[in-house]
């Protein structure tokens, strides 16, 4: 019951890793909103999946890289008070780059970068108040090693890195600490989605020799929103089973 009665907003929270924090922090006693953009089926199979935990969640219909969205998302799901946001909205447009539309350039970074700015905008605007809260942006391993067909996805992962390190500068004196969290290949549809000889290639590279979980990234985040991070802000945890 570590985070008991804690209000807690996961964006991309019904599916993937953002599925296994926004159950993580309520098997905690966390009052959690799930935000997702367009999967209901996603979104009412996490409500029964939440059924029974010590915590409870709420999932929100919202576009987060909009601001009118980001914004309603924040003031109607945190109920006065909010503690831990987590970033996890994303999406990727996969391809090389002299074959990459505008189209898919924009897309991603509007996805994984705008909707970073505007949610950590009004989050931080409701901690503010308080003089206290956590916020926590998933990034990627790309970010560091970059990834063969991904430089949309590299480039807007690898500025959430920098955005972090800065927000916990402005926010740090006011009781605010800011992470990131960096996956490497962990199983979900969009790892299922690859092909098996670049998973393959992936896992060899790996000190542990396989594909992470889910829950393996949750409990590193319901880490660094708790107490025992205390004294931890601006830093990026990789959990990636040693491919960088």
């Amino acid at each position: 019951m570590e985070f008991k009665d804690k209000n807690v907003i996961v964006t991309g929270g019904t599916r993937g890793i953002g599925r296994a924090i926004s159950l993580h922090f309520a098997k905690l006693g966390a009052r959690v909103i799930a935000a997702y953009l367009n999967n209901d089926d996603a979104a009412a199979e996490l409500t029964q999946a939440a059924a029974g935990l010590a915590g409870s969640i709420r999932t929100v219909k919202a576009d987060v890289a909009d601001s009118d969205g980001a914004r309603s998302l924040i003031e109607s799901g945190s109920s006065g008070a909010l503690d831990i946001l987590v970033n996890n909205a994303g999406i990727v447009r996969d391809g090389y780059l002299p074959m990459m539309s505008e189209m898919d350039w924009d897309d991603v970074l509007r996805g994984n970068l705008s909707s970073l700015f505007h949610c950590c905008k009004w989050g931080a605007r409701k901690m503010i108040g308080r003089r206290g809260g956590v916020i926590i942006n998933i990034s990627s391993v790309s970010a560091f090693s970059g990834t063969s067909g991904q430089t949309n996805y590299a480039a807007s992962k690898g500025a959430a890195l920098s955005f972090t390190k800065s927000l916990a500068r402005e926010l740090g004196p006011m009781g605010i600490r800011v992470n990131a969290v960096a996956p490497g290949l962990i199983a979900t549809d969009m790892t299922a989605a690859m092909k098996p000889d670049l998973v393959d290639q992936i896992v060899k590279s790996a000190s542990l020799g396989r594909i992470g979980r889910v829950e393996e990234v949750a409990e590193v985040v319901a880490f660094l929103a708790s107490q025992r991070a205390s004294y931890i802000t601006g830093q990026c945890l990789v959990v990636d089973g040693g491919i960088i």
